[in-house]
């Protein structure tokens, strides 16, 4: 049978991996930053454990969702603020002028002529300020599926673990 920490790393394993395949398949991993920081340890003390995920910050808002000034929704109550400085942080970083030009995305001016990716990136942060971040539920839906069956397992290998402690403390040969 498995011991408390392999069906912990396992539990693990298993949410990091289908997080990973639904930030991929639901289109949000252009840079792979996402994606490579999904992490987790596990820790098991003689009577208790710890099991922590990590991610980069950006990976919350992407989970749960953001709503916008006009519109949109949050599952953690995140929300632009009419006063936040999306537009600035795009100026200064780039970030969204990277990915319209990643994509192939760019504006055009009445004449038809195409705009430039900076223009479009500021597009795209006004957008998402009003708008808001749609919650693609990424980390939380694989962790609620993986935790159903988990319940059982970890009984189990705690159990086993709990009577082998009582054999060693009642010293019993078995």
């Amino acid at each position: 049978m498995n011991s408390v920490e392999d069906v912990l790393n396992e539990f693990k394993a298993r949410v990091i991996q289908q997080a990973r395949t639904r930030l991929t398949k639901g289109g949000k991993n252009h840079t792979k930053e996402l994606y490579d920081s999904i992490s987790g340890t596990v820790t098991v003390y003689p009577n208790s454990f710890s099991l922590e995920f990590y991610m980069s910050p950006y990976g919350v808002f992407q989970d749960r969702g953001v709503k916008g000034t006009d519109s949109g929704r949050s599952l953690s109550g995140f929300s632009y603020k009419p006063s936040s400085n999306l537009v600035g942080v795009e100026y200064h970083t780039g970030a969204l002028s990277k990915w319209a030009k990643f994509r192939g995305i760019r504006p055009r001016d009445k004449k038809g002529r195409f705009g430039s990716y900076r223009t479009m990136g500021y597009i795209l942060a006004n957008s998402i300020k009003k708008k808001g971040i749609k919650p693609s539920l990424f980390f939380t839906k694989p962790f609620e599926e993986a935790f159903k069956d988990v319940d059982n397992e970890l009984i189990e290998a705690y159990g086993l673990t709990v009577e082998g402690l009582l054999n060693e403390a009642l010293n019993i040969k078995t």
